[in-house]
């Protein structure tokens, strides 16, 4: 009799402490073999039902057919099921004390009907041949990313191209997966990050509200079609993220919520397990079991999905017990403060053992707040993040690029104070979805001026992100000027590149700029380091420019980043340079391909011994209209004075007052 998958002592032990890391190979739906038979085993956690049962269609959904039993004292139930196999749909029928029962998705499922439908299907992870072994090798267990370039493509799946000829429109991830890496190799792109692919009911969450964690969701096909996509995305160079859900999750009956009649897996206390504004419940962290189906199934994307990485968002909605509550709608911690001493625990754990078990993993925190050392060690006090969305660098910067030019000089701050924090945690500049939706306007529609004005604006917008210190993020439609919101409803507004030049020139701008950004080490080497950035002159509001350096280790092809945030053309402008030699314009956003003016500087440009900008040499070029000029240039220390040779009669005077000391 096989019975090595079922629930053992160990696998109690280890979940009841919140250390069992690869519980979902044991909780959920699995294909085994019992006394010669096969079929499923079920295993479920709802410690205060009466009874639990599986119910499908093998059994017309009857609660009585087939009873679990309860594994000792642990909470979990159990049962074999013989002749049941994949594509098997169920559900477990859940007997609260009251009497109450309620037909429930299965937590660990890895498999789900399409919405509005939403039984659990069982299904085997075993059968998709990866063909990734060279990627994971060199990325899952080696250092993370701090000095290589990162440029990453947020995506909805549902909404980056329809094809109207499948219901809702939805494309499956093996089209998505050879259209989007085509797409993501052409631009330049290292990453895709896909907004929520866990199964969620309700198409207009965007996936942030998760009723399957452990299920890739079905509108875009199978389980094995996703391990396809991110297998075909790591043969193209292209490394997965994705978006990842620990703070809340819906109140569907079928979720989560209640789960055995009582509450389970969100905080008892209203005040600690419900979010007012989301209408959505909350974890309780403090409880092992919630906090191992939490940290597994981090885990079971990385492991069993050969993903790169996950981005968790709302972790502020996680760090604080007042955040989007009013007095009166939180409790303080055991000190009478707001952080959420459970949560903190919780994603310093998630983060250790995850560096711990896959190193190469990435952990990106969405945290809005000035919460200290999200991205610092564990040990240090840290909640030990490898990379946080920076939030106020998006804040200001949008702020400062909304302006109309002529009142920038007031906002010269706007632009430059993300500078001073740039190296207290490792960032990543982010233009997310958040910024494009809800009134909020696309990007070229929240620039000020004219068209063509619109278009500069951007431009320089982008260019000073490229060359800003930190990782960068882009939503989709953003890198060709969609005008149009985004809408999770209907697809990109790709006919804009078929129609206007205008819209193909921008997004030729941004394809060059991506990969001039993957060229230059001067832009990733040494982007947690003050080492790798220099001012040259931040200051200049009256004019609204901003010039500085990106330096490299070894000091060679370093970068001079000028940036003129006005419509004015300057024909001889000067600049300070921090050393002597030849500096060579290498990119210049005013190019006539890119919709600019056509005013660049050709030619190498040699630095004069002439102080501007209070440093000792300096260079004139030509200065477009919201251009962003970039010069390359080696990193010399300028020539000492020479020393003053003697006179005869310096020699006879320095040696009579030598002898006159002695």
């Amino acid at each position: 009799m096989e019975r090595d998958h079922r629930i053992e002592d160990m696998d109690m032990y280890l979940m009841a402490r919140g250390t069992h890391y690869k519980i979902y190979e044991k909780m959920g739906a699995h294909l085994a073999e019992e006394n010669g038979m096969k079929g499923t085993y079920f295993s479920v956690w709802a410690p205060n039902a009466r009874s639990v049962a599986v119910v499908g269609d093998f059994n017309d959904w009857d609660d009585q057919a087939d009873k679990m039993a309860p594994v000792q004292q642990s909470g979990i139930w159990d049962i074999f099921i013989p002749g049941i196999g994949e594509g098997s749909l169920y559900k477990y029928a859940v007997e609260a004390q009251d009497g109450k029962v309620v037909f429930k998705a299965d937590p660990y499922g890895n498999a789900s009907q399409l919405r509005p439908d939403n039984a659990s299907i069982v299904t085997d992870l075993n059968h998709f041949k990866w063909s990734d072994e060279s990627w994971l090798k060199a990325h899952h267990h080696v250092d993370k990313t701090a000095e290589k370039p990162m440029s990453i493509y947020e995506v909805h799946l549902g909404s980056w191209k329809k094809d109207y000829n499948s219901p809702d429109g939805f494309m499956n991830y093996r089209t998505l997966a050879e259209e989007l890496a085509e797409y993501i190799s052409y631009m330049g792109y290292t990453h895709v990050e896909l907004m929520g692919i866990s199964e969620h009911p309700f198409d207009g969450s965007w996936g942030y509200q998760v009723t399957g964690y452990y299920s890739p969701t079905a509108r875009y096909g199978t389980p094995e079609d996703f391990m396809y996509f991110v297998d075909y995305m790591h043969g193209r160079g292209i490394g997965v993220i994705l978006d990842w859900v620990p703070a809340h999750f819906p109140k569907d009956e079928f979720g989560l919520g209640r789960f055995d009649g009582t509450p389970l897996y969100e905080h008892p206390d209203p005040r600690r397990g419900e979010h007012p504004d989301w209408g959505t419940y909350c974890f309780n962290y403090a409880k092992r079991e919630v906090s191992n189906f939490l940290v597994a199934n981090a885990l079971f994307w990385i492991e069993k999905f050969h993903v790169d990485g996950l981005r968790v968002d709302a972790v502020a909605s996680m760090l604080y017990l007042d955040y989007g509550r009013k007095n009166g709608q939180w409790v303080p911690n055991k000190d009478g403060g707001n952080e959420n001493y459970d949560a903190i625990e919780f994603l310093k754990h998630l983060n250790s053992i995850v560096e711990k078990r896959e190193p190469g993993a990435m952990i990106i925190a969405e945290e809005s707040t000035a919460w200290p050392k999200v991205t610092g060690e564990t040990e240090d006090g840290g909640l030990g993040f490898t990379f946080k969305w920076n939030m106020g660098w998006m804040h200001d910067f949008l702020e400062y690029l909304q302006c109309d030019p002529f009142f920038r000089k007031y906002h010269q701050s706007e632009l430059t104070f993300s500078f001073s924090y740039a190296y207290s945690e490792k960032y990543v500049l982010v233009l997310s979805h958040d910024e494009v939706v809800h009134l909020k306007k696309s990007m070229i529609e929240k620039m000020p001026g004219t068209m063509p004005e619109k278009f500069g604006n951007l431009r320089a917008g982008y260019g000073l992100m490229i060359m800003h210190p930190g990782k960068k993020l882009l939503f989709m439609g953003q890198d060709f000027a969609q005008h149009r919101e985004w809408s999770e409803e209907r697809s990109l507004d790709w006919d804009l590149l078929d129609d206007y030049e205008e819209h193909r020139q921008f997004h030729r701008y941004v394809r060059d700029i991506l990969h001039f950004y993957r060229e230059y080490g001067a832009l990733y080497e040494l982007d947690d380091s003050p080492e790798g950035f220099e001012w040259i002159n931040g200051a200049d509001a009256e004019h609204n420019m901003l010039t500085f350096c990106r330096l490299t280790k070894d000091r060679k092809n370093c970068l001079l980043c000028h940036f003129n945030f006005s419509p004015v053309v300057y024909d001889k402008f000067r600049s300070g340079v921090p050393c002597p030699g030849t500096y060579t314009e290498v990119f210049n956003s005013n190019a006539l391909e890119y919709g600019g003016d056509g005013r660049v500087n050709s030619r190498p440009v040699t630095a004069d011994k002439m102080n501007w900008d209070y440093k000792d040499y300096s260079i004139g070029y030509h200065l477009g209209p919201f251009g962003v000029c970039i010069f390359s240039f080696d990193y010399k220390e300028a020539p000492k004075p020479a020393a003053k040779r003697l006179s005869a009669d310096d020699v006879h005077r320095l040696a009579g007052h030598y002898k006159k000391i002695g």
